[in-house]
């Protein structure tokens, strides 16, 4: 049965005080208004997944509290600073049972893994998938990649998923209503 992985980027982030450190930056308000919307968007289109890896980080957290995803939630520090081969790495220590698993993380790692796991060769990005193609332009704040693959979490390797799904907070116009559109 193919397996599922949910990355989500964290929504958007306060910058208001440039004294606090970046790992314990808030949400801005329109990032708590896309959490919102994301949180609508994730009971409407049934993303269940079993297990939840967040980044230790502040605005990590208040993604995961405010999408309020189904499954076993773990906050780990390591996600962090992971880079996209860090979080494939962490990846491949999921049991083989885990059906599905969302990832709650930052930038440039989260693109960078999206593009890994999903991408034919690069030639091909344009012309075969246009979500792979806005992927490798950008994956922005509150983004949400959905890889499907079929091997065991332990055999994941470069393009061994299918970018089935990619929502934006822009796509949903950040509005409850829109969320429910789609």
């Amino acid at each position: 049965m193919p397996k599922q992985l949910f990355i989500l980027r964290h929504a958007k982030s306060s910058w208001d005080d440039p004294g606090v450190h970046d790992h314990d930056r808030p949400l801005a308000p329109r990032g708590r208004q896309a959490v919102q919307i994301l949180h609508t968007y994730v009971r409407v289109h049934r993303i269940e997944p079993s297990l939840v890896l967040c980044s230790s980080a502040r605005r990590t957290r208040e993604t995961l509290e405010g999408v309020a995803p189904t499954g076993e939630s773990l906050t780990e520090p390591g996600l962090y600073a992971a880079s996209a081969g860090g979080l494939l790495d962490r990846l491949r220590q999921i049991p083989a049972g885990t059906p599905s698993v969302m990832l709650i993380g930052h930038n440039p790692a989260m693109q960078m893994l999206v593009l890994r796991l999903a991408a034919p060769a690069l030639s091909q990005l344009e012309d075969e998938d246009g979500d792979l193609a806005t992927v490798q332009r950008k994956f922005p704040t509150g983004a949400l990649a959905t890889i499907t693959f079929d091997c065991e979490w332990r055999d994941l390797v470069a393009g061994a998923g299918r970018l089935t799904g990619l929502v934006r907070p822009k796509d949903l116009n950040l509005t409850p209503r829109a969320a429910t559109l789609h």
